[in-house]
């Protein structure tokens, strides 16, 4: 390991670089709160603001993948449906085999300009989280209650929303339809699932959940020109695709399948020709990501959409205007500042220390919903 890379794994710098993210970020909500004036007013104007003062606060994550770890994506792809990239509203479906899908979905956002129009279909809790579930929320994310018949009547209100965003600040929805990571004792419990419906057995991802993905569909149609299916694979490294190894800096290389799809091409007549259609899909997707695991390469052109500097040149914005006087001001209370003083700022650091924990514990794997272990738990009752 050389020097640097060594340096990239010094805890006082993840607590600062988690510090200046804290801190921005409920600067950038504070902000966001403010535009709320905005809206009565002129939507519009409201969301175009929102888009710029949610990159503020997302582009951090891309930052830290990109230029701090030094991990890339390239696309395999159709070379004609690239004209189409960042240029329309859409729909992508990711799967959630890793920690990291849903950054390496937000690097693919940022190298098209797109991340700051990045909305998500989450629950209802998240957005009463400062910064990121706050940035959603202000955002118009979709936020569901687990509840179907309340759900039904919040995606139909929401999509309406998101299809009304002007032309240039285009909606990018991330749907993860299996809804949840992957493990083998949660694809343990959603193959038993299958095999009771009669539906095809996946081997790399869980059974996709439906009905929101069929309501929106029929709520976007002619609203939202394409969804693209994305497939994420990454390259085997001795390092796991973790949240906290990016922050360590450990690079990662991976590959996006991607595939655009036409509204106009899924059946929506009908909810049972919707959900079968979104179940091929994901066989497809499943034959897709077990040709990666044996070729380590998805088929197709490959593509490659060079990053941009604007996410370096935000963090060092932030960098310079919180983390500078940051370090002056403990130099001086901790050189001449009294005992009192001195352990408060300890204080202030272990509960840091805790926070930034905490933020990087909720990308992981095993923090994941008990999908599949409710629908044992009932079995057995």
């Amino acid at each position: 390991m050389g020097i640097f890379a060594s340096i990239k794994t010094w805890f006082v710098l993840h607590l600062l670089m988690g510090y200046i993210f804290i801190l921005s970020g409920l600067i950038v909500n504070c902000i966001m709160f403010c535009t709320l004036i905005i809206w009565p007013f002129s939507k519009t104007i409201y969301r175009k603001v929102n888009c710029y003062l949610a990159y503020w606060i997302w582009s951090q994550y891309t930052f830290l993948g990109q230029w701090w770890s030094g991990s890339d994506i390239v696309l395999k792809t159709n070379p004609e449906d690239v004209k189409y990239y960042g240029k329309e509203h859409a729909i992508i479906i990711l799967n959630h085999k890793y920690d990291i899908d849903w950054l390496l979905g937000y690097f693919l956002a940022e190298r098209l300009g797109i991340l700051g129009g990045s909305k998500v279909y989450g629950k209802e809790m998240l957005k009463f989280v400062p910064i990121q579930g706050w940035s959603w929320y202000f955002t118009e994310s979709v936020f569901l209650k687990r509840n179907w018949e309340q759900d039904r009547k919040i995606i139909i209100r929401d999509i309406k929303n998101l299809a009304e965003f002007p032309v240039n600040y285009w909606v990018t929805i991330l749907m993860f339809c299996e809804g949840t990571r992957f493990t083998e004792a949660k694809h343990k419990a959603s193959m038993k699932v299958a095999k009771e419906k009669g539906l095809p057995e996946l081997k790399h991802h869980l059974l996709p959940r439906t009905k929101g993905f069929v309501l929106t569909m029929q709520g976007l149609k002619g609203k939202i020109p394409a969804i693209y299916d994305c497939t994420v694979g990454i390259t085997k490294s001795e390092n796991e695709p973790t949240f906290m190894n990016v922050v360590n800096g450990k690079t990662f290389k991976a590959e996006l399948k991607v595939r655009r799809i036409t509204l106009e091409e899924i059946p929506t007549d009908t909810d049972e020709e919707c959900s079968a259609w979104l179940h091929k899909l994901y066989q497809e997707k499943d034959e897709f990501y077990d040709g990666f695991l044996k070729k380590g390469h998805f088929d197709g052109a490959l593509i490659e959409i060079p990053k941009r500097p604007w996410d370096l040149l935000v963090w060092l914005f932030w960098a310079v205007t919180l983390g500078v006087p940051l370090i002056y001001y403990l130099i001086q209370v901790l050189w001449s500042g009294s005992i009192y003083v001195s352990g408060c700022v300890v204080l202030v650091i272990v509960f840091g220390s805790v926070m930034v924990r905490w933020m990087i514990a909720v990308t992981e794997t095993e923090r994941g919903s008990k999908y599949g272990h409710r629908h044992e738990e009932k079995k057995e009752q």
